[in-house]
C-alpha cells in the first residue's frame, strides 16, 4: 500500500481496534458521498481485501423489503473501488469501466461483501493504464450469494496541471 489513501489506513489501523470500522467508514464516506447517503460500512480493509456491510434498512429498500438492486450494486463497486484504490499509486486515477451483476434470488437482510485483488493484479498497476476483473461475493443473511458481481475497474495516469 503505497497511495494517501492506504496512508489514511495504515495510521487508522495504529488506533484501538474498536476505532477501525467506524474511522474507515467515515473516512471513505467523506469522499464517496452516495456512499454515505447508502450509510455503506467498512468492516475491515486489508491490503488485498475489503469487507463491507450494508444493513437492510428502509433507506436501500425495494417495494419488497429487501436491499434494493441499485443499493447492492453500489455495495460492490465500493469493496471493489476500495480494495483496487489502495493499490493503485497516486500518480493513476481509477475509473469503473463496467458492473455484471446478475441477480440470482430475491435478498435477504443485511448484505456482506467481501472483494479481494491478487498479487499478479497488483504487478499490472505498474503500467501507465490497464484495466482488470475485481471479484467481489455478496452474501446475504442467509449466507447465501442472491448476486453474482464482476467489477471491471480501469486507470490511466492523472494528467498534470499546468
Amino acid at each position: 500500500m503505497a497511495n494517501r489513501f492506504s496512508r489514511a489506513i495504515a495510521k487508522i489501523k495504529k488506533l484501538p481496534e474498536f476505532s477501525h470500522s467506524f474511522l474507515l467508514t467515515k473516512l471513505f464516506c467523506s469522499q464517496v458521498k452516495y456512499a454515505n447517503t447508502s450509510k455503506v460500512r467498512i468492516i475491515d480493509i486489508q491490503s488485498k481485501q475489503v469487507t463491507m456491510l450494508m444493513a437492510n434498512r428502509k433507506r436501500v429498500q425495494n417495494h419488497i423489503g429487501g436491499v434494493h438492486a441499485i443499493a447492492a450494486a453500489l455495495l460492490a463497486e465500493s469493496a471493489t473501488g476500495i480494495v483496487f484504490g489502495i493499490q493503485l499509486p497516486d500518480s493513476q486515477l481509477p475509473l469503473l469501466k463496467s458492473m455484471t451483476i446478475n441477480y440470482q434470488r430475491r435478498m435477504q437482510g443485511d448484505l456482506t461483501a467481501i472483494a479481494t485483488i491478487t498479487d499478479d493484479q497488483i504487478a499490472l498497476l505498474a503500467q501507465d493504464k490497464g484495466s482488470m476483473e475485481i471479484a467481489v461475493v455478496i452474501t446475504d443473511e442467509s449466507d447465501q450469494q442472491p448476486i453474482e458481481c464482476l467489477m471491471t475497474w480501469a486507470w490511466i495516469t492523472k494528467k498534470s496541471k499546468s
